[in-house]
């Protein structure tokens, strides 16, 4: 295989399982996969806001930038990756 063609499964075709960089958080009791989620926390740990709501709205603004939020799953989802949030950052 030519480097520049890239990594792919030699069984599917698709990205190898070791290659897979969405970090996976449960969201109402479903794990769900959400692309570039260590970036948009890093990002928003940067902005240093304190207010839960602040922080919340800026995550999902960001990851609805990536990956697709039900609407009616929005509460949840802010929830949650508000959750992941504070475990990464400690805040």
């Amino acid at each position: 295989m030519d480097e520049k063609d890239g990594n792919y499964c030699s069984i599917c075709g698709g990205i190898p399982p070791e290659k897979i960089t969405t970090k996976r958080v449960v969201i109402d009791g479903k794990e769900t996969g959400i692309d570039h989620l260590d970036f948009i926390i890093a990002k928003v740990s940067e902005l240093h806001l304190t207010d839960d709501a602040a922080i919340a709205a800026e995550i999902m603004k960001r990851v609805k930038e990536f990956n697709y939020v039900p609407s009616k799953k929005e509460t949840q989802y802010a929830q949650a990756l508000l959750a992941e949030y504070r475990r990464q950052t400690r805040r």
